[in-house]
């Protein structure tokens, strides 16, 4: 434990009656006109940030909105192809004809799906377009064919002007494809979707449509390779003109000027995938012009100053007349807090009047101070129960180990350790009771302790189990193992006096050496074991040194 100490410095003894409704008064009225005057000049600034992270944080908030949204669409019709191509039925080109129509009717979002066999031939295909093509060299079934397959977004030509409401352009599409297998796992085919770009399109709008008061808002998405595949007109297909942003590696907002002059506050968001899914690498982009922030700044300057003066001296004034109420009794309190500070004795916190949190605060104080005097005394004796056997007054089994642990990791020194063991003590427990057994067990406890070394450690470990470590001091020679187990041996054979009658026990030891024995105190301390076991072999009420067996 270490002790309260004195505190490392001195603190100055103030006068407070005067002092203090003067320096309040004086401050209070710096102290607001100041306010005034520096938040008129930099409430500018200051709103513009704030406004600027809230729109900063808006912004990364929509684009990960966006991004989780398109990660999500992207993995459930991945988890749909990927189920439905586990269907056997599908193998029949008539069943699967049927179920690819449904599905094609059921979800607007499917430009194309169709299946193929094994050399690529579309066998099956909604609205019978590209119905007996070879699509062999496609990804769609080339990767297919090897397992779930998700195609980034890519145009296909081979659509153009077949879908009508694409009709006109070059339609763009994400694919995904499945194997479909035999029972052994082998492919006879592929299930290929070719998803329309037009629900990345309506998941902007439904995510934009809340937010029409945001003035010139505008959403990108981009490929893996930085490509904007949706955008204003006139970046769609090119890279992004702030290539900053494209390298961000983590989400994020921040102010960044773009090609056309104009500063902008812009949100970045990645796509990250969901569950077995790990998405395709898009990045999300959302910005708003930053000069919107600085709108409503400026009418705040001239409001704040003139409030201020007006402020600054009401509050001086009243900040006067608060002063003498604190300052009276905090005087008396610091005062005696400063004594007590420097050591000095029977100083105690003065009970003051004054406000009813000056009260508490003197309460408090007395209480604390109560608490650190005698909060030594406690803590120590705690230790003291927590690490003491109750019966001989010995250290217990915890503090051995603890102390044991302590010694071992300290890295360096010597030891002797010595397990003692009571021989004969059961038959008096039997005979006599728990009562005479206890007593033997104070008695001897107390002889064990008397003739140990003041830094011996000498435990109680349970029963009639003894352990000591005899730590070994540099410039002092070591102490004569066979010699103290002799004396210990000698003290605990003397008689026991138990209610007239003179009872009789011996014990054996066993001896073990660190780091001679063994490096490990671990192992030095079942060496020491395994040598006592051996003493009880031998005849017991003796000492055994252990000793390597070669």
């Amino acid at each position: 434990m270490t002790p309260l100490g004195q505190p490392s410095g001195t603190a100055e003894r103030r006068s407070w009656t005067l002092g203090l409704r003067a320096t309040v008064a004086v401050t209070v009225a710096i102290l607001v006109l100041g306010s005034a005057v520096v938040k008129g000049l930099v409430v500018g600034d200051g709103a513009a940030d704030a406004l600027e992270q809230e729109i900063g944080d808006s912004m990364t908030g929509l684009a990960q909105s966006l991004a989780r949204q398109l990660d999500s669409t992207m993995w459930a019709r991945a988890n749909q192809i990927a189920a439905l191509s586990r269907i056997e039925a599908l193998k029949d080109p008539a069943v699967a004809q049927s179920t690819i129509d449904e599905l094609k009717r059921r979800d607007p979002t499917i430009a194309w799906i169709g299946m193929t066999n094994s050399d690529g031939r579309v066998m099956a295909a909604s609205g019978g377009l590209l119905l007996g093509a070879d699509i062999s060299s496609r990804p769609v079934h080339q990767e297919g064919m090897k397992g779930l397959f998700i195609g980034d977004v890519h145009e296909a030509v081979a659509l153009r002007g077949k879908i009508p409401y694409l009709e006109g352009e070059t339609p763009k599409f994400v694919d995904v494809s499945a194997p479909l297998q035999k029972a052994d796992g082998s492919p006879v085919g592929v299930l290929a979707a070719h998803y329309s770009w037009e629900w990345a399109h309506a998941s902007i709008r439904q995510l934009t449509e809340p937010l029409s008061d945001r003035r010139d808002l505008t959403l990108f998405i981009l490929s893996v390779d930085g490509t904007v595949l949706i955008g204003p007109d006139q970046t769609v297909g090119k890279p992004l003109p702030v290539a900053t942003l494209t390298a961000r590696l983590r989400d994020g907002w921040s102010a960044d000027r773009w090609p056309d002059g104009v500063t902008y506050v812009t949100g970045v968001a990645h796509g990250r995938g969901l569950h077995d899914y790990a998405g395709l690498g898009w990045t999300v982009i959302a910005r708003q012009p930053a000069n919107m922030v600085f709108a409503e700044t400026n009418r705040l300057r001239l409001t704040i100053i003139g409030s201020g003066i007006l402020l600054a001296l009401l509050f001086s004034v009243i900040g006067w007349f608060a002063a003498g109420r604190i300052a009276r009794p905090l005087s008396a309190i610091a005062d005696a807090a400063g004594r007590i500070g420097h050591g000095e004795r029977g100083v105690a916190i003065p009970d003051v009047g004054g406000v009813t949190e000056i009260r508490r605060l003197c309460v408090s104080l007395r209480d604390m101070v109560d608490s650190l005097t005698n909060k030594d005394a406690a803590l120590m004796r705690l230790e003291d129960i927590a690490y003491e056997d109750r019966l001989t007054a010995l250290p217990n089994r915890r503090y051995f180990e603890q102390y044991v642990e302590a010694s071992a990791g300290s890295g360096g020194g010597s030891a002797t350790v010595m397990y003692i063991d009571l021989d004969g003590f059961k038959p008096v427990n039997d005979r006599l009771g728990h009562d005479a057994g206890d007593a033997v067990l104070r008695q001897i406890g107390g002889r064990l302790a008397g003739i140990f070394r003041g830094d011996d450690v000498i435990a109680r470990l349970g029963g009639d189990e003894f352990a000591a470590v005899l730590p070994r001091r540099a410039g002092h020679p070591a102490p004569d193992a066979g010699e103290l187990a002799c004396r210990i041996i000698a003290a605990v054979n003397e008689p026991v006096s138990i209610n007239g009658e003179k009872v009789r026990v011996g014990c054996s030891i066993g001896i073990a050496s660190w780091p001679e024995d063994d490096g490990d105190m671990a192992t030095v301390m079942r060496h020491a074991d395994s040598a006592l076991y051996q003493a009880k072999r031998d005849g017991r009420n003796r000492a055994v040194r252990w000793t390597r067996v070669e």
